[in-house]
């Protein structure tokens, strides 16, 4: 893990899954896509991106992998205690892991800049107007 100063860290909701990442995000914003409205129960995740060898990992993880929007594999990490839904990305596998701003132990870190899947979202799940709408 690389060490560029920042500091985030976050878990689960009975704190088994733990994760630090290092350096500031690649990205950060809210992805309005199907898989992320499903999994969340909201109308989009918050997430922040960061290179695989960024982040630190202490606990289990649970894996759940389904078609993604861009026709690869979606994976989604989560507790297999308290089932909370913590990153994306194949550990291990991917160069870059997702992870969800919920899961911060200080939410006010979170920055967002993007709004990503836009099409298709529900009306009521607003994109703030401060962020960037980028679609692929």
């Amino acid at each position: 893990m690389s060490d560029n100063g920042k500091r985030y860290t976050g878990g689960c909701l009975c704190d088994a899954l733990r994760y630090e990442a290092s350096g500031e995000p690649k990205a950060s914003g809210h992805c309005y896509c199907c898989d992320c409205r499903k999994a969340s129960g909201s109308g989009f995740i918050p997430f922040m991106s960061f290179p695989a060898g960024a982040v630190r990992l202490t606990g289990a993880t649970e894996v759940y992998e389904s078609p993604s929007a861009r026709g690869k594999t979606a994976t989604c990490n989560f507790c297999p205690r308290c089932h909370s839904l913590v990153m994306g990305g194949a550990i291990g596998k991917d160069h870059t892991y997702n992870i969800y701003a919920g899961s911060l132990d200080d939410p006010s870190l979170f920055h967002p800049t993007i709004a990503v899947f836009t099409p298709g979202r529900p009306e009521w799940a607003m994109i703030p107007p401060a962020l960037k709408v980028l679609d692929a």
